[in-house]
């Protein structure tokens, strides 16, 4: 129903319009009594031999939802309701800033895939953190996507990651830190070892200050090479960093569908779905083998259907995260993945018992 009737009339809109239109709708409609009921009846597939314990925390399964739909903190009790166990917010920054001139989005329905420039637009930590403040599902497990404001240069991009992580420490389960978007300038150096090494070196130390010691993620590119792979798997084990969320959105445009015009007309920006999965399986399977399987990951990244959920999850990753799947399959998604999860972990459990 989704493909065929909803998703036909929602792509006639630009990307942004009709994600603005969907946030607002989400907030009015679920003011009505029973709509939440009803959608949760609809999406949510309750059964606890889906939970799923990664890093200390209980997920009621393992689908989420990553960062770039709930940037500002908006929705994510909305979103719970269509079955995912966790919600990624962000990414959220010192300051509120407008993000990169419109149009910034665009759809390449011909790979099933979205393109986009969006610069970290959002309403800034401080405002964030008044939207994080409000009473949640006990269950819904919260992260914080952070980053840096454009205009910081990068030399003092530690400041901004350590202020938005105070900022929102206190209402979030989980912190990632984005230092591979694309689509802010020179943001890639901080993937650097310098670099990421006085960020990640900075959060660890701050964390220590804090009452409770929340996981901290570090997001990667799917466009690193193994030996920059090797790297950041070291300084991540070295500054005890908790794990890694593989991959974000990349900048190469291989083997597309999708004419040149077309491309040529949207111009930069950091490609996700389809395209991206091979890549984002390789690199998740990459760590779990350099690592002996000892790395927690958050799989993220072309993840359009049931088979490329299982495969992420059989390559080595704990939970995983949807975002242009989502969009391009509808929630019923999310539901039907969990469903399969469930089969295997019941097979399993019966081989086990053989």
């Amino acid at each position: 129903m989704y493909r065929l009737l909803i998703r036909p009339v929602l792509f006639l809109f630009p990307p942004e319009t009709i994600h603005r239109i969907l946030v607002a709708s989400l907030q009015i409609l679920f003011r009505i009594p029973g709509f939440r009921w009803l959608v949760s009846n609809i999406y949510v597939l309750d059964d606890n031999r889906l939970e799923t314990e990664f890093l200390g925390m209980t997920f009621r399964n393992p689908v989420g939802l990553a960062a770039g739909f709930d940037k500002n903190a908006e929705i994510y009790r909305e979103l719970f309701a269509f079955g995912f166990s966790f919600i990624e917010v962000g990414t959220i920054t010192p300051l509120g800033q407008p993000g990169n001139p419109r149009p910034r989005s665009f759809r390449i329905p011909e790979d099933n895939g979205l393109i986009n420039r969006m610069g970290f637009n959002n309403i800034g930590a401080a405002a964030a953190a008044v939207n994080l403040d409000r009473k949640r599902p006990k269950e819904l497990v919260l992260g914080g996507n952070i980053g840096k404001n454009t205009h910081t240069p990068n030399q003092d991009a530690v400041a901004d990651y350590e202020a938005v992580f105070r900022s929102i420490h206190d209402y979030v389960d989980y912190f990632v830190i984005n230092v591979s978007c694309p689509n802010i300038s020179d943001l890639h150096v901080l993937q650097d070892q310098d670099f990421l090494e006085a960020i990640l070196g900075r959060i660890v130390e701050v964390r220590k200050e804090m009452k409770s010691a929340k996981p901290v993620l570090l997001k990667i590119s799917p466009d690193l090479n193994n030996r920059q792979l090797d790297e950041t798997v070291e300084i991540v084990s070295r500054l005890q960093l908790d794990g890694i969320v593989a991959t974000n959105t990349t900048i190469t445009r291989n083997r597309l569908r999708t004419k040149n015009r077309k491309l040529d007309s949207i111009g930069e920006g950091g490609m996700s779905g389809a395209p991206i999965t091979d890549r984002s399986l390789r690199v998740v399977q990459y760590i779990s083998n350099k690592t002996g399987g000892t790395m927690p990951i958050i799989a993220v990244g072309g993840i359009m259907n049931v088979s490329d959920a299982l495969n992420m999850l059989s390559a080595g990753a704990t939970l995983i995260q949807l975002y242009t799947g989502f969009i391009y399959e509808g929630p019923a998604l999310v539901k039907r993945i969990n469903r399969e999860i469930l089969k295997e972990r019941i097979r399993e459990q019966v081989s086990e018992n053989q």
